[in-house]
Protein backbone atom coordinates (compact mmCIF):
# COMPACT_ATOMS: atom_id res chain seq x y z
CA UNK A 1 0.00 0.00 0.00
CA UNK A 2 0.50 4.05 -0.19
CA UNK A 3 2.02 4.73 3.14
CA UNK A 4 0.06 7.78 4.97
CA UNK A 5 2.59 10.76 5.91
CA UNK A 6 1.83 13.97 7.96
CA UNK A 7 3.70 16.95 7.96
CA UNK A 8 3.24 19.63 10.17
CA UNK A 9 3.64 23.34 8.43
CA UNK A 10 2.38 25.69 10.97
CA UNK A 11 5.51 27.16 11.78
CA UNK A 12 6.11 28.07 7.62
CA UNK A 13 2.51 29.09 7.37
CA UNK A 14 2.55 31.49 10.87
CA UNK A 15 6.06 33.14 9.40
CA UNK A 16 5.23 33.23 5.63
CA UNK A 17 1.87 33.97 5.45
CA UNK A 18 0.06 35.37 8.30
CA UNK A 19 3.21 37.21 9.68
CA UNK A 20 3.64 38.75 6.28
CA UNK A 21 0.60 39.59 5.87
CA UNK A 22 0.10 41.44 8.86
CA UNK A 23 3.14 43.41 8.70
CA UNK A 24 1.88 44.24 4.60
CA UNK A 25 -0.78 45.70 6.09
CA UNK A 26 0.54 47.66 9.34
CA UNK A 27 2.93 49.39 6.14
CA UNK A 28 -0.30 50.28 4.20
CA UNK A 29 -0.36 48.00 1.69
CA UNK A 30 -2.44 45.50 0.39
CA UNK A 31 -1.04 41.90 0.32
CA UNK A 32 -2.12 38.60 -1.53
CA UNK A 33 -1.97 35.79 1.56
CA UNK A 34 -2.72 32.85 -1.03
CA UNK A 35 -0.07 34.11 -3.42
CA UNK A 36 2.39 33.52 -0.33
CA UNK A 37 0.41 30.42 0.59
CA UNK A 38 1.45 28.39 -2.45
CA UNK A 39 4.82 29.73 -2.57
CA UNK A 40 5.77 29.46 1.14
CA UNK A 41 3.65 26.25 1.97
CA UNK A 42 2.27 24.27 -0.97
CA UNK A 43 5.19 24.46 -3.38
CA UNK A 44 7.72 25.97 -1.16
CA UNK A 45 8.17 23.70 1.58
CA UNK A 46 6.01 20.87 1.51
CA UNK A 47 6.99 20.43 -2.37
CA UNK A 48 10.84 20.31 -0.98
CA UNK A 49 9.94 17.61 1.82
CA UNK A 50 7.63 15.74 -0.96
CA UNK A 51 10.91 15.69 -2.80
CA UNK A 52 13.09 14.77 -0.03
CA UNK A 53 11.20 12.03 0.75
CA UNK A 54 11.48 10.07 -2.99
CA UNK A 55 8.33 11.76 -4.44
CA UNK A 56 8.82 12.49 -8.51
CA UNK A 57 5.74 14.41 -7.97
CA UNK A 58 3.31 16.01 -5.71
CA UNK A 59 -0.53 16.80 -7.04
CA UNK A 60 -2.87 19.50 -6.11
CA UNK A 61 -6.21 20.28 -6.95
CA UNK A 62 -5.73 24.15 -8.82
CA UNK A 63 -7.26 24.75 -11.59
CA UNK A 64 -4.64 25.16 -13.57
CA UNK A 65 -2.85 22.91 -16.43
CA UNK A 66 1.20 22.11 -16.17
CA UNK A 67 1.68 21.51 -20.38
CA UNK A 68 5.85 20.80 -20.66
CA UNK A 69 6.60 22.49 -17.37
CA UNK A 70 4.71 26.04 -18.58
CA UNK A 71 2.15 26.89 -16.45
CA UNK A 72 -1.11 27.39 -18.51
CA UNK A 73 -5.09 28.69 -17.13
CA UNK A 74 -7.22 26.15 -16.39
CA UNK A 75 -9.79 24.93 -18.37
CA UNK A 76 -12.96 26.20 -16.38
CA UNK A 77 -12.25 29.77 -17.06
CA UNK A 78 -14.73 30.54 -13.86
CA UNK A 79 -12.55 28.27 -11.84
CA UNK A 80 -8.95 29.07 -12.95
CA UNK A 81 -6.23 29.72 -10.57
CA UNK A 82 -3.47 30.40 -12.33
CA UNK A 83 -3.56 33.91 -11.10
CA UNK A 84 -2.25 32.66 -7.52
CA UNK A 85 0.66 30.58 -8.87
CA UNK A 86 2.86 32.65 -10.81
CA UNK A 87 5.43 32.49 -8.51
CA UNK A 88 6.13 29.09 -9.59
CA UNK A 89 9.36 28.23 -11.34
CA UNK A 90 9.71 25.93 -14.98
CA UNK A 91 12.09 23.50 -12.49
CA UNK A 92 9.23 23.56 -9.71
CA UNK A 93 6.65 22.16 -12.37
CA UNK A 94 9.02 19.61 -13.54
CA UNK A 95 7.47 18.10 -10.37
CA UNK A 96 3.96 19.26 -9.84
CA UNK A 97 0.55 17.78 -11.32
CA UNK A 98 -2.81 19.69 -11.30
CA UNK A 99 -4.87 16.54 -12.21
CA UNK A 100 -8.15 18.42 -12.48
CA UNK A 101 -7.05 21.72 -14.00
CA UNK A 102 -8.43 20.35 -17.65
CA UNK A 103 -11.82 19.78 -16.08
CA UNK A 104 -15.02 22.09 -14.89
CA UNK A 105 -15.78 22.29 -11.54
CA UNK A 106 -19.51 20.02 -12.27
CA UNK A 107 -17.46 17.48 -13.73
CA UNK A 108 -14.91 16.95 -10.45
CA UNK A 109 -18.07 17.18 -8.05
CA UNK A 110 -19.54 14.01 -10.35
CA UNK A 111 -16.40 12.03 -10.30
CA UNK A 112 -16.33 13.22 -6.64
CA UNK A 113 -19.66 11.48 -5.91
CA UNK A 114 -18.81 8.50 -8.13
CA UNK A 115 -15.85 7.69 -5.75
CA UNK A 116 -17.78 8.83 -2.76
CA UNK A 117 -15.85 11.04 -1.44
CA UNK A 118 -17.05 13.36 1.47
CA UNK A 119 -16.13 16.49 0.02
CA UNK A 120 -18.36 16.05 -3.48
CA UNK A 121 -20.93 18.33 -1.93
CA UNK A 122 -18.84 20.31 -0.59
CA UNK A 123 -19.12 24.41 -1.10
CA UNK A 124 -16.44 25.90 -2.85
CA UNK A 125 -13.67 27.33 -0.29
CA UNK A 126 -13.42 30.99 -0.08
CA UNK A 127 -11.50 33.49 2.47
CA UNK A 128 -8.10 33.12 3.75
CA UNK A 129 -6.02 30.16 2.86
CA UNK A 130 -6.24 27.21 5.53
CA UNK A 131 -7.92 29.73 7.71
CA UNK A 132 -11.73 30.10 6.47
CA UNK A 133 -14.40 32.34 5.42
CA UNK A 134 -13.96 35.13 7.44
CA UNK A 135 -13.86 38.93 6.75
CA UNK A 136 -10.39 40.24 6.22
CA UNK A 137 -11.42 43.20 8.40
CA UNK A 138 -12.10 41.06 11.22
CA UNK A 139 -9.27 39.47 11.48
CA UNK A 140 -6.86 41.95 10.94
CA UNK A 141 -8.78 43.43 14.15
CA UNK A 142 -7.33 40.19 15.92
CA UNK A 143 -3.84 40.96 15.23
CA UNK A 144 -3.56 45.04 14.81
CA UNK A 145 -4.74 47.78 16.99
CA UNK A 146 -6.80 50.35 14.99
CA UNK A 147 -9.04 53.50 16.05
CA UNK A 148 -11.48 55.25 13.50
CA UNK A 149 -10.41 58.01 11.35
CA UNK A 150 -11.70 60.79 9.27
CA UNK A 151 -12.80 60.13 5.54
CA UNK A 152 -11.14 62.68 2.94
CA UNK A 153 -12.65 63.98 -0.59
CA UNK A 154 -9.95 65.21 -2.84
CA UNK A 155 -9.44 68.31 -1.84
CA UNK A 156 -8.46 67.38 1.98
CA UNK A 157 -12.34 68.59 3.54
CA UNK A 158 -13.89 65.43 6.15
CA UNK A 159 -16.64 64.24 4.65
CA UNK A 160 -17.23 61.26 6.66
CA UNK A 161 -15.54 58.65 8.96
CA UNK A 162 -13.53 54.96 8.53
CA UNK A 163 -12.63 52.66 11.25
CA UNK A 164 -9.00 52.65 10.63
CA UNK A 165 -7.07 53.48 7.72
CA UNK A 166 -5.14 49.97 7.99
CA UNK A 167 -8.27 47.83 6.97
CA UNK A 168 -8.72 49.80 3.90
CA UNK A 169 -7.58 48.79 0.55
CA UNK A 170 -7.35 50.78 -3.05
CA UNK A 171 -10.89 51.02 -4.61
CA UNK A 172 -12.68 49.71 -1.87
CA UNK A 173 -16.24 50.76 -2.29
CA UNK A 174 -17.59 49.94 1.55
CA UNK A 175 -16.74 50.02 4.90
CA UNK A 176 -16.85 53.87 5.69
CA UNK A 177 -19.58 56.46 6.09
CA UNK A 178 -20.28 59.30 4.12
CA UNK A 179 -21.89 61.80 6.05
CA UNK A 180 -21.69 65.06 3.66
CA UNK A 181 -23.17 63.48 0.59
CA UNK A 182 -25.96 64.20 -1.44
CA UNK A 183 -28.91 61.92 -2.80
CA UNK A 184 -27.52 61.96 -6.81
CA UNK A 185 -23.65 61.56 -6.00
CA UNK A 186 -22.13 58.58 -7.70
CA UNK A 187 -20.50 56.18 -5.12
CA UNK A 188 -17.37 56.56 -4.05
CA UNK A 189 -14.17 54.26 -3.88
CA UNK A 190 -10.85 54.36 -1.63
CA UNK A 191 -8.29 56.39 -3.62
CA UNK A 192 -5.63 56.43 -1.23
CA UNK A 193 -4.58 56.57 2.49
CA UNK A 194 -2.07 57.65 4.85
CA UNK A 195 -1.22 55.07 7.76
CA UNK A 196 0.73 57.56 10.04
CA UNK A 197 -2.22 60.09 9.91
CA UNK A 198 -5.12 57.79 9.58
CA UNK A 199 -6.48 59.18 6.95
CA UNK A 200 -8.30 57.63 3.49
CA UNK A 201 -9.09 59.92 0.64
CA UNK A 202 -11.65 59.04 -1.37
CA UNK A 203 -13.00 59.87 -4.70
CA UNK A 204 -15.83 58.96 -7.23
CA UNK A 205 -16.12 55.66 -9.57
CA UNK A 206 -14.92 56.84 -13.03
CA UNK A 207 -12.59 59.16 -12.47
CA UNK A 208 -9.11 58.94 -13.75
CA UNK A 209 -6.11 59.42 -11.65
CA UNK A 210 -2.85 60.66 -13.06
CA UNK A 211 0.22 59.22 -13.89
CA UNK A 212 -2.12 55.86 -13.64
CA UNK A 213 -0.29 54.13 -16.90
CA UNK A 214 2.26 52.86 -15.17
CA UNK A 215 3.04 50.54 -12.39
CA UNK A 216 6.23 49.78 -11.06
CA UNK A 217 6.77 46.00 -9.89
CA UNK A 218 9.36 44.09 -7.23
CA UNK A 219 9.87 40.84 -6.80
CA UNK A 220 9.13 39.44 -10.23
CA UNK A 221 9.29 36.20 -11.31
CA UNK A 222 9.79 34.44 -15.05
CA UNK A 223 8.36 31.02 -14.86
CA UNK A 224 10.38 30.57 -17.68
CA UNK A 225 13.19 32.32 -16.13
CA UNK A 226 12.86 34.71 -19.46
CA UNK A 227 11.15 38.44 -19.86
CA UNK A 228 8.66 38.62 -22.40
CA UNK A 229 9.57 40.82 -25.16
CA UNK A 230 6.40 41.76 -26.71
CA UNK A 231 3.03 42.99 -25.34
CA UNK A 232 1.55 41.22 -22.84
CA UNK A 233 -1.98 40.60 -21.21
CA UNK A 234 -1.97 41.27 -17.01
CA UNK A 235 -4.51 41.04 -14.68
CA UNK A 236 -4.40 42.61 -10.98
CA UNK A 237 -6.92 40.87 -8.85
CA UNK A 238 -8.45 37.44 -9.13
CA UNK A 239 -11.14 37.13 -11.58
CA UNK A 240 -9.55 40.92 -12.45
CA UNK A 241 -10.20 41.74 -16.24
CA UNK A 242 -7.25 41.27 -18.54
CA UNK A 243 -5.99 44.21 -20.10
CA UNK A 244 -2.84 44.57 -22.71
CA UNK A 245 0.89 45.85 -21.38
CA UNK A 246 4.26 46.25 -21.89
CA UNK A 247 7.00 45.06 -20.15
CA UNK A 248 10.11 47.48 -19.98
CA UNK A 249 13.13 47.97 -17.38
CA UNK A 250 13.90 51.09 -16.40
CA UNK A 251 16.84 51.86 -13.90
CA UNK A 252 16.84 48.19 -13.04
CA UNK A 253 13.29 47.49 -12.27
CA UNK A 254 10.14 46.07 -14.27
CA UNK A 255 7.73 48.35 -15.46
CA UNK A 256 4.27 47.57 -16.63
CA UNK A 257 2.78 50.43 -18.99
CA UNK A 258 -0.57 50.15 -20.16
CA UNK A 259 -3.43 52.81 -20.76
CA UNK A 260 -5.97 50.19 -19.23
CA UNK A 261 -4.65 49.77 -15.56
CA UNK A 262 -7.25 49.87 -13.46
CA UNK A 263 -7.69 52.68 -11.12
CA UNK A 264 -8.43 50.31 -7.91
CA UNK A 265 -4.76 49.01 -7.84
CA UNK A 266 -2.92 49.20 -4.61
CA UNK A 267 0.81 48.48 -3.33
CA UNK A 268 1.50 45.15 -2.40
CA UNK A 269 -1.10 43.51 -4.74
CA UNK A 270 -0.30 41.35 -7.24
CA UNK A 271 0.09 41.73 -10.86
CA UNK A 272 0.22 38.29 -12.96
CA UNK A 273 1.15 38.50 -16.76
CA UNK A 274 -0.25 36.27 -19.95
CA UNK A 275 0.52 35.13 -23.35
CA UNK A 276 -2.88 33.71 -24.76
CA UNK A 277 -3.48 31.41 -21.98
CA UNK A 278 0.22 30.87 -20.34
CA UNK A 279 0.74 32.52 -17.19
CA UNK A 280 4.46 34.00 -18.32
CA UNK A 281 4.43 34.79 -14.01
CA UNK A 282 4.24 37.96 -12.59
CA UNK A 283 5.17 40.70 -9.55
CA UNK A 284 4.11 42.91 -6.96
CA UNK A 285 3.25 46.59 -7.41
CA UNK A 286 5.76 48.64 -5.71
Amino acid sequence: GIPFKTLDLEKEYKQGVIDYMLEEYTAGRTPNPDVMCNKVVKFGAFLDWALSEGADYIATGHYAENIDNTLVKGFDDNKDQSYFLWTLTSEQLKHILFPIGHMEKPEVRKLAKKYDLITADKKDSQGLCFIGDIEMRDFLKHFIDTEKGDVLNKDGKVIGEHEGALLYTIGQRHGFTITQKTPTETPYFVQSKNVENNTIVVTHLGVRLPNSNRLVLENVNWISGNSPKSKIEARIRYRGKLFIGEIIEEKGAYVLVSDDIPNSVASGQSVVLYDGNTCLGGGVIQ
